[in-house]
């Protein structure tokens, strides 16, 4: 008799490869899946670990191009900020590994797949929303939410227990004492040491950036290009690079990034579930890039387009990060950034600095700004005296709430009510 199959989202860490074995043990076939989205991993030794610990099948996807293009730039179009100041790393990569190992179960002809994701945090969330909106008839294995294998595994010196019985290499290690999650858009930091928000974490947090203290005292300047709000062209002013390839620019603004410590972010955040977190983040590339996205908006998207998209962001954020990607909500929102983004075409010029990214010049086809007309010492066809018109307009509702007020109570300004 065939035994059942299981796709299991696969890391090499202690937890995955301990839930690989022991699904295994219980009589499934477990074919992992391994997504590369620009983790800093040895993925030949992942390949080999997980057949040695029991896999009959391992799929080591390279997800970053897709990653880059599909999902980090359409975040980019909408300028998503979690709570004003995410910029949504972990929670972008989770749709695109969540379709993968879909996928790949179909291919497999498997009915079931599995994820390591703790029960108390936002990943578990969204890969099962992904997962079900993908594949509506699939079954899921999600283990820290499993009676008889939490029951087995108490904590983690219970995993390390299984795994020295059962031969699997352990490679847990405590010289960075939290949890991380990395890949083309962010590393993240949190748990462990970083538990306390009161706490200053320590320099060697930062692993992808350097410290404010030891960045060059001197401005990288760059040019990125946009054509519909999607950026084409990143040339460093300086030494005279030029990139064209998606996934190339970006490596290398994360590269250039991390030397000017760009993108370090400590905050606290609501997790979906109710659960407030402390993270520490660097995100080099996605800080320069929405940074250079916003500025030429400001040149060349109408002013009520602009603050009607800008409503939509904290929700567009939201969804990101709740797991919602796959959603008849998402589609919508989308569709309404893709529009806004049709002329959002030009040039920005940025000055990296010790921590900031200040935009020195922008430039675009599409811009909406006349200097004549926006100029204090030109006439520039504006006709001054329509503006008392203007004003007049606009008071009429003012002076009749005013009116109201005075009628039925004595009215105060608000600053002498203070």
């Amino acid at each position: 008799m065939a035994k059942e199959k299981v796709i299991l989202a696969y890391s090499g860490g202690l937890d995955t490869s301990v839930i690989l074995k022991w699904l295994d043990l219980k009589g499934y076939e477990v074919i992992c899946f391994v997504g590369n989205v620009g983790q800093t991993e040895d993925f030949g030794a992942v390949e080999k670990k997980a057949y040695a610990t029991g896999a009959t099948k391992v799929f080591v996807e390279d997800l970053r191009e897709e990653f880059v293009t599909q999902y980090i730039f359409p975040a980019l179009q909408g300028n998503a900020l979690y709570e004003g100041r995410y910029l949504l790393g972990t929670s972008l990569a989770r749709p695109l590994l969540s379709k993968k190992q879909i996928e790949i179960a179909a291919q497999e002809g498997a009915n079931i797949v599995s994820h390591g994701s703790t029960g108390k945090g936002n990943d578990q969330v969204r890969f099962e929303l992904a997962y079900f909106a993908l594949n509506p008839d699939i079954k899921i294995f999600a283990p820290w939410k499993d009676p008889e294998f939490m029951t087995e595994f108490k904590g983690r010196s219970d995993m390390i227990d299984f795994a020295r019985k059962h031969g699997i290499e352990i490679t847990a290690s405590k010289k960075r004492p939290y949890s991380e999650d990395e890949n083309l858009m962010h590393i993240s930091h949190e748990a462990g040491i970083l538990e306390d928000p009161a706490k200053r974490p320590d320099d060697s947090v930062y692993s992808i950036s350097k410290l404010l203290k030891d960045a060059p005292d001197k401005e990288s300047i760059l040019e990125i290009s946009f054509e519909d709000g999607i950026p084409t062209l990143v040339k460093n002013l300086e030494d005279g690079v030029e990139l064209t390839d998606p996934l190339e620019f970006f490596s290398y603004l994360n590269q250039i990034g991390g030397e000017n410590a760009i993108g370090q972010l400590d905050m606290v955040e609501n997790r979906f579930i109710g659960i407030k977190s402390r993270g520490i983040y660097e995100t080099p590339a996605g800080t320069i890039l929405w940074e250079a996205h916003r500025d030429l908006e400001g040149l060349a998207m109408d002013k009520e387009v602009m603050h009607l998209r800008d409503m939509l962001i904290p929700k567009f954020a939201e969804l990101i990060y709740n797991g919602f990607w796959f959603s008849p909500e998402m589609d919508f929102i989308m569709s309404a950034f893709n529009k806004s983004q049709e002329a959002i075409t030009g040039k920005v010029r940025l000055a990296l600095y010790k921590g900031n990214v200040t935009t020195i010049g922008r430039e675009s086809p599409t811009s909406l700004y006349d200097q004549d007309l926006s100029s204090m010492d030109i006439e520039g066809g504006f006709d001054a005296i329509d503006s008392q018109g203007f004003i007049n307009i606009n008071a009429i509702r003012l002076k009749a709430h005013k009116k109201v007020l005075h009628r039925n109570r004595p009215f105060r300004w608000r600053e002498e009510t203070a």
